[in-house]
């Protein structure tokens, strides 16, 4: 597992795709691979309103990454310091070992370059004490990135508001 988190509050996502649309643009691709995407989920029917939700989708950053076992080159590495999973392009084959072996379909054929692109929580800008693009324009402000521990404490905070909103509507 990285030593960092990122975290999406659902109930506050309405499926724009900024995120989606910084991501490729931070890494400069093309139409096809999205490291990051949005999935939308629905529509149903809550009561009688339809309802979608929207998920982000990223590399999940796994303690033991199928890919980076998968990769026979050793392109796809997890930093020792942090913990983040990445694509070393000039070691890329694009032989999509890493594409088949992930569960989460976290890496991205690049058609152009014929190598895979990932999520790597923008490793570069991380390094320099900023945040990953797609959570700098998110306009909800449904995404935050942090350390593990600190983004475990935002979510019990999110859902303990939650929980004391719905007493409160209770009574």
């Amino acid at each position: 597992m990285s030593d960092f988190y990122l975290f999406q509050d659902t109930r506050k996502c309405i499926g724009c795709h900024a995120c989606e649309v910084q991501c490729k643009a931070n890494k400069g691709l093309p139409p096809g691979p999205k490291p990051s995407q949005i999935v939308p989920v629905g529509p149903k029917m809550v009561g009688e309103h339809p309802r979608a939700s929207f998920v982000f989708m990223h590399c999940f950053h796994c303690e033991k990454p199928w890919c980076v076992d998968a990769c026979p080159t050793g392109a796809m590495q997890k930093r020792e310091k942090d913990g983040i999973v990445f694509v070393e392009a000039d070691l890329c084959v694009g032989c999509k070992a890493c594409i088949s072996a992930c569960p989460w379909g976290a890496p991205q054929w690049h058609r152009e370059s014929r190598k895979v692109v990932k999520c790597d929580f923008c490793m570069d800008r991380v390094d320099q004490g900023l945040q990953p693009a797609c959570v700098t324009v998110c306009i909800t402000h449904c995404l935050s990135f942090g350390e593990s521990n600190a983004m475990t404490q935002v979510r019990r905070q999110r859902h303990a508001r939650s929980v004391a909103a719905l007493d409160d509507n209770a009574f």
